[in-house]
């Protein structure tokens, strides 16, 4: 049996391809495991430890990894998240009067069984609005604005009713002027004065005759 004169070059590409598949395979369980571990804690320790696991410890090391990473990863517990969020929307739509804890509906401003105040109606848009809100979600009023906004409307008619309440006390108040003269006091305003004689109209009469 002949060996080959070129077996040694043979065995040096064989060993170079297994060596530099083992090396991939090591870098690839490196990244993998710091992908991994990023994708599931925002800890930078943890991802630094974790990278070293496996770093040092190879497959002994991925083993142990495994065992002892989160359960679940950052984006499954942001879905988990909205949904809670969604139950408890819909739970909160199907809610129950603080006061006498019936069910009312959602767009109730007062319990219709015990008088409770549920809601308020926004000034500015009209939107109904949670009891404990200070400013309007919808269109971005406060509600001490909204009172501001209505005392200038209300201040010119008040000013109005007042000054017309004062020309009419006036206008009462005031009386005709009356000019008192002797003997005709109850002489009526109707009644008409007979005409004088005039004595010089006589003794012109009789110079002519």
């Amino acid at each position: 049996m002949t060996i080959p004169p070129d077996l040694n070059v043979y065995i040096s590409a064989a060993l170079f391809i297994l060596g530099a598949y083992i090396f991939a395979l090591y870098v690839g369980m490196i990244v993998w495991t710091f992908r991994d571990i990023r994708s599931r804690s925002r800890d930078v320790l943890a991802q630094i430890m974790s990278t070293l696991l496996v770093a040092l410890f190879t497959l002994p090391g991925l083993l142990v990894y495994m065992l002892l990473r989160p359960h679940s990863t950052l984006a499954e517990e942001y879905e988990r998240s909205l949904t809670e969020e969604a139950i408890l929307h819909e739970l909160d739509e199907q809610r129950v009067c603080v006061n006498c804890h019936r069910r009312v509906e959602p767009d109730y401003i007062v319990c219709p069984y015990c008088h409770e105040q549920l809601r308020l109606r926004c000034v500015g848009c009209g939107r109904l609005l949670n009891p404990d809100w200070d400013v309007c979600p919808y269109c971005g009023m406060f509600r001490d604005q909204g009172k501001k906004t209505e005392a200038p409307t209300t201040a010119p008619a008040m000013a109005e009713t007042v000054e017309g309440q004062l020309l009419t006390t006036e206008l009462e108040s005031a009386q005709p002027l009356t000019m008192s003269v002797p003997g005709m006091e109850d002489t009526p305003a109707t009644e008409q004065v007979a005409p004088q004689e005039d004595p010089f109209a006589e003794s012109e009469e009789e110079a002519e005759e």
